[in-house]
């Protein structure tokens, strides 16, 4: 897939002169596509007069950037250990299959994007799970089945809303 660069190059043009901008810029990116199209890296490297090895390994060090795109609803799963014990495991287990995904996978249809996150601080919660902004605590597959049905139904979310702008 080619990246409509005119968009990209009114971008760099912004940050082109000035040092120490290479991460806003890539934020700025994202904030458009989604993600950093890799075929955008060269045309960044370039500008910023740093090599496309450098602008990758920026993207790749930190977890803040995307280099693939990302659905239009991200599901985090949290694998902290209090999460875990509490049953995250079983949870991440039921959205890959009932997903037909692996983490840190987009479903064909670019509708879910499911991540594993480390831990999302809400060890009394536990196990917790984000569906976009929503925080699920004491998150049961009975409950993620329904907030992944809704948002599959068009009950909820991103999808409806952004259809409501248009």
């Amino acid at each position: 897939m080619r990246t409509e660069l005119a968009k990209i190059t009114d971008i760099v043009g912004k940050y082109a002169s000035k040092k120490g901008a290479l991460i806003p810029l890539l934020q700025e990116v994202q904030s458009v596509y989604g993600y950093v199209p890799k075929d955008a890296i060269p045309v960044i490297a370039r500008a910023m007069g740093v090599f496309p090895v450098d602008v990758y390994g920026i993207l790749t060090f930190y977890a803040q950037f995307y280099l693939e795109p990302r659905g239009k609803h991200i599901i985090k799963v949290c694998m902290g250990t209090a999460c875990y014990i509490m049953g995250g495991k079983d949870i991440l287990d039921h959205v890959i299959a009932k997903l037909g995904i692996v983490v840190d996978e987009t479903t064909k249809d670019g509708v879910f994007t499911l991540e594993r996150v480390a831990c999302l601080g809400c060890c009394g919660m536990g196990p917790v799970t984000v569906v976009d902004d929503k925080f699920i605590g004491r998150s049961t597959i009975q409950k993620i089945d329904a907030e992944i049905d809704k948002i599959s139904a068009g009950k909820t979310g991103k999808v409806e809303r952004m259809a409501e702008r248009n």
